[in-house]
């Protein structure tokens, strides 16, 4: 049996394939041997090229984000004086009430009655004390002509002077009458928004009761009140009193952020700080006015204040994109020296001023700050220069939000 062999067409292509690919390398390697036959080192790579910002002082006001709540610089609850049936109730729920405004009323009649009586007996004492005087001076004039005796004298004066307290008396007993009468119709005692109602008409209420018919509260201006660290509130008083740091205007500004992030139209001003450290959180209270005339922060809600804490003058700031941190969370940053190398600077960052670092320490004006192309260098490369434009948002000092670096690196 015969059999045949067939060749098949892909050999020949592989093999020209593999001389091709050593014939390049010997090419290479002969290349190579050539310039190091001729004495030249191969071509250096050109220095890299970074984006750096140059470090300009700059005026900044400083700012504190703290969360706090609403609460209304007015609350008063309504409570009964006296005792009786709820005849009216002459109020919507919710709606706003004007001071003196008559909220409920009360079933005058046995009051009405009580001032007539107490009215009666005051007519009564009158009468006596008229019919006192007159047989206390005739007692008198008897007593020169000694047609009385002393006695007689001294009885009828002090019988007068007993009808005079007695009409005192009497006058007393009618003016509480009269207040208690009027204590029927219960009236506003400011003007604010009135809540919903406890009672209804029919219902018995008694004087002094624990609890209260309804509520009445201010809306404009509210109190904010929002809790600062003792320790934040040091730092701050050490950087006013070296200087670093100026309170601007008499009253600190206070924007307001509501809970779902949109900010109130009105900046309310910075009112007093707490005189105490809470012994649990060792925080202090700040209190802010803040006009309310659309009534859209109502007393409980949460919110976010931004303090204006004060202004510095000769502020540096550095993206955060240019500073980075060590295990230990010390700050670093990549500098371009005069020399065109890069230099690594240990920094002091002061806190956070929206996207950027406030920086205290390790930075000069005029330092060249690398923001581009960190990853490209290391410290000793020598490196091209691009300096960063400065857009209009740079340009401006921005009173952004801020917080402690160190609170804002642990987040």
């Amino acid at each position: 049996m015969q059999q045949t062999h067939t060749s098949s067409p892909a050999r020949p292509a592989a093999l020209f394939t593999t001389v091709l690919a050593a014939a390049t390398l010997g090419a290479v390697v002969l290349a190579g041997c050539s310039a190091q036959a001729d004495g030249k080192a191969p071509a250096a790579a050109p220095p890299a090229t970074v984006t750096v910002q140059v470090l300009q002082p700059q005026r900044q006001t400083l700012q504190a984000e703290l969360v706090g709540r609403a609460t209304a610089p007015v609350l008063a609850e309504i409570r009964p004086q006296i005792g009786g049936l709820i005849r009216k109730r002459l109020f919507t729920e919710g709606a706003f009430v004007k001071a003196g405004q008559l909220l409920y009323e009360i079933d005058p009649a046995p009051y009405q009655a009580a001032e007539a009586s107490a009215a009666a007996t005051l007519a009564k004492a009158k009468a006596t004390l008229a019919a006192a005087k007159l047989k206390a001076e005739r007692q008198t004039e008897l007593l020169k002509i000694e047609a009385v005796s002393r006695q007689d004298q001294e009885d009828a004066d002090a019988a007068r002077q007993q009808a005079q307290a007695e009409v005192a008396a009497a006058e007393a007993a009618l003016q509480t009458a009269r207040i208690n009468l009027a204590y029927t119709r219960i009236t506003a005692p400011i003007s604010g928004r009135i809540a919903t109602s406890a009672v209804s008409p029919g219902a018995l209420v008694t004087a002094g009761q624990s609890t209260a018919l309804t509520t009445v509260q201010q809306f404009d201006p509210v109190y904010v009140d929002v809790t600062q660290s003792s320790a934040d509130l040091l730092r701050l008083q050490a950087d006013r009193k070296a200087g670093r740091l100026k309170a601007e205007g008499a009253g600190a500004r206070v924007q307001v952020f509501l809970e779902d992030g949109s900010r109130h139209p009105r900046d309310g001003t910075l009112s007093f700080a707490g005189v105490s450290v809470d012994a649990t959180t060792g925080a202090v209270t700040l209190r802010a006015v803040v006009p309310n005339p659309d009534g859209s922060l109502l007393p409980g809600m949460y919110v976010r204040a931004v303090l204006d804490q004060g202004v510095r003058d000769d502020a540096l700031l550095v993206p955060q994109r240019s500073v980075s941190r060590n295990p230990q969370g010390e700050a670093s940053a990549l500098v371009v020296n005069a020399d065109g190398q890069v230099e690594k600077r240990t920094l002091q960052v002061d806190r956070a001023v929206g996207n950027q670092w406030l920086v205290s320490g390790g930075l000069a004006a005029g330092d060249r700050v690398i923001t581009e192309g960190l990853m490209k260098v290391r410290a000793g490369d020598k490196v091209q220069v691009e300096v960063a434009k400065t857009d209009a948002s740079q340009a401006k000092p921005q009173a952004a939000a801020s917080a402690p670096a160190d609170r804002v690196a642990t987040r």
